[in-house]
């Protein structure tokens, strides 16, 4: 093999260790220590309507003291999440299904509105 195609490859195989090498580090320094994601959906089928909010804990520490308020009313409380559990809960029946606002500790407040799932032809629900 020619000598000019050894540096070649050997340079980018460099390029490429030091390219994951950083992406590695870039994404590992994004992750906070207190963060949560709150995903909530309603899914109206024709006879009825389907709801959860699913919580999770995204951030690197254990989250205590969570409050879960539907639509400014109802409330409910977890006790804590560890780093990447996730808990999904069925809203109150008498909610209007609108938003939901989850506050923790460590200054932690996301309100987030109700999604609907893709409707795709010839799935149930469609």
């Amino acid at each position: 093999m020619d000598k000019k195609a050894i540096v070649f490859a050997s340079i980018g195989v460099a390029i490429v260790v030091i390219s994951v090498m950083l992406l590695i580090s870039i994404f590992s320094l994004t992750t906070k220590n207190f963060a949560v994601d709150v995903d909530p959906i309603k899914d109206s089928q024709n006879l009825f309507n389907t709801a959860r909010v699913t919580v999770t804990n995204t951030g690197k520490s254990t989250l205590s003291h969570i409050r879960v308020i539907y639509d400014d009313k109802s409330t409910e409380n977890i006790n804590s999440l560890s780093p990447g559990e996730k808990i999904m809960l069925s809203p109150p029946t008498n909610s209007s299904l609108r938003s939901v606002t989850v506050i923790a500790d460590h200054g932690l407040k996301v309100t987030k509105s109700y999604r609907s799932p893709l409707k795709i032809p010839g799935m149930m629900g469609s």
